[in-house]
């Protein structure tokens, strides 16, 4: 995608507000029954009122940009024109999401989440020479080593890291403990998912250009040792075609997980998107038309995925230049058929909705989640010219696609008030003020990072929500604590929502923690989960509008609150 010129082509409320160290202290059940079955959430049965609201349309959102508090930005030169992560995850157990961000020749900053309860969002920077690393193109949450901490993959041009999460937000690199070799690669990519009964998981990273040169990179599978304790030597995947993207998923519910990629054809030219078959004790393999995968050759650049079609199989969005693909299963496919349904479901996003520029659109990242908490998924699509593509849209503001309850979706940035004509990059749709309502974080290139608070239908002043909500974290025994691989069902009178636990895909930078569920006008819900092994927990009714853990091995479901 860049190129070096610009390219012309004690009481239950008691227990439940205390601080929470990730698992280790759980409340009595209050004010709600759930039922959780076999590792998939789901929720349903609602008493009263219609599965989803009436159409309500966006919500609004407060630049809080100046006032929060962070003063961040992805910088510099050729090099950093692809990446600009951020990852959303809580490293101090107060159930608030820190922030992470690349910088790109600049240092990545870590901010502490101090925003209060429903108020103005508020940041900290947290400075250490460990986190503050230099070349860092994009990071992702997760549990590595299952101790009830997070820890970061953090992505480089020059040789990735992982830190270990040591608790209130305090890292050490873990490299040589884990015998991870972090290369001389242009990293942009990463997933990672557990594998058979190992205790740690397999990581993937995608790897872009290969440094000082112009031709693609093999990314790398790397699977833990014999011992389980530490990594074996990576495993090339081969042919590379300059991928920007990857995520593990079950894309079939055959309870094995594959890997995704989304690959730039900027730089290749027999290459397409690929998915590689990930089979516990075998050989990576790249997925063939003899399979039923059909190639396709887009400027891939962020992978988002959802069950659009209810069938229990999530849809694939995949970000490009003027020509963003959602693809879905064929009816009745055994293998990974694939055909787009982008323009059916108005989600192409081709062209800028707003400004004037009427050239192709540059996406990067895609995220769905449900901004206006209607029971209905919404899709948001970061855009930004790489550089100065004179062929591309340089006034190309990001998407908000608001889903519809026939299944179509439609614009509502410019009436959400999020419209910017910086070069997004990474972004995070996150409860960062844990009012139930999904903020907005947007890294852009060489301008500051822009925070969006959610105020629902209301205002600064008063913020009003626009429909009930649940959030809901997982919780097993090690190994992978959070459930990593689990599927989580949310069904609303007749219609179920299914969602996949993952890590991975976006563009450069993920999320771990509270998995969102708007509920409309429904006061309650229940809940199933699916854990990764395929077991499914039983059914629990939830009452909306809170915070809720659900451990595998608990009898029910605990409530938490927030600490003001």
């Amino acid at each position: 995608m860049p190129d070096e010129i610009p390219d012309t082509d004690q009481s239950a409320a008691d227990q439940a507000r205390k601080p929470w160290p990730r698992w280790k202290r759980f409340g009595a059940l209050a004010a709600a029954l759930i039922v959780v079955s076999g590792g998939v959430l789901v929720v349903t049965g609602w008493p009263s009122g219609s599965a989803t609201s009436p159409a309500d349309g966006p919500p609004n959102y407060v630049d809080e940009s100046a006032s929060a508090g962070i003063d961040h930005t992805y910088a510099g030169g050729f090099e950093f024109f692809v990446g600009g992560g951020v990852a959303a995850f809580d490293c101090n157990d107060d159930g608030r999401d820190e922030l992470y961000f690349a910088g790109g020749s600049e240092p990545a900053a870590l901010y502490r989440n101090e925003s209060p309860v429903g108020g103005e969002l508020r940041f900290t920077e947290q400075s250490s020479p460990v986190t503050d690393l230099t070349a860092v193109t994009g990071a992702y949450p997760l549990d590595l080593d299952s101790d009830g901490q997070i820890d970061l993959a953090v992505l480089r041009r020059g040789g990735n890291v992982v830190l270990r999460g040591l608790g209130d937000c305090r890292f050490e690199d873990a490299n040589d403990s884990l015998a991870i070799d972090g290369g001389e690669a242009w990293t942009v990519g990463f997933s990672a998912t557990w594998e058979g009964s190992n205790t740690l998981p397999t990581l993937a990273f995608g790897n872009y250009l290969t440094p000082g040169g112009d031709t693609c990179g093999d990314s790398r599978l790397v699977r833990p040792a014999a011992g389980g304790n530490t990594y074996a030597p990576p495993i090339a995947l081969t042919p590379g075609y300059c991928t920007l993207s990857v995520l593990f998923s079950d894309w079939a519910r055959s309870g094995q997980r594959d890997l995704r990629m989304a690959n730039d054809r900027h730089y290749y030219l027999d290459g397409s998107e690929q998915l590689w078959q990930i089979a516990p004790g075998a050989a990576p393999r790249q997925f063939t038309e003899s399979d039923g995968w059909r190639p396709l050759q887009i400027w891939g650049m962020g992978i988002a995925s959802h069950d659009l079609t209810d069938d229990g199989r999530p849809e694939v969005f995949i970000t490009s230049q003027g020509d963003n693909k959602l693809q879905t299963l064929d009816e009745g496919a055994v293998g990974p058929a694939y055909r787009d349904i982008a323009l059916d479901r108005g989600v192409t996003a081709q062209r800028p909705f707003v400004g004037g520029d009427v050239l192709p659109s540059t996406a990067w990242h895609p995220e769905f989640e449900d901004v206006n908490n209607d029971g209905l998924v919404d899709l948001f699509v970061s855009k930004g010219n790489v550089e100065a593509q004179i062929d591309n849209a340089m006034r190309d503001p990001s998407n908000l696609l608001i889903g519809k309850a026939d299944g179509t979706f439609v614009e509502g940035a410019e009436a959400a008030g999020i419209v910017s004509y910086d070069r997004t990059r990474g972004a995070a749709l996150v409860d960062l003020n844990l009012d139930g309502m999904l903020d907005l974080v947007e890294v852009n290139r060489q301008v500051n990072v822009r925070v969006w608070r959610n105020v629902g239908r209301g205002d600064a002043e008063q913020p009003q929500p626009m429909g009930h909500w649940l959030a809901v974290r997982l919780h097993q025994s090690a190994p992978n604590v959070d459930a990593i691989g689990a599927w989580v069902e949310v069904r609303v009178g007749e219609r179920t929502v299914v969602r996949e636990v993952t890590v991975g895909g976006g563009h450069a930078g993920g999320k771990i923690g509270w998995i969102h569920a708007g509920l409309g006008e429904a006061a309650s819900a229940e809940v199933r989960v699916q854990w990764p092994d395929g077991e499914a927990g039983p059914w629990m009714r939830v009452v909306a509008d809170q915070f809720v853990s659900i451990d595998r091995d608990a009898a029910e479901p605990l409530p938490w609150a927030p600490q003001q």
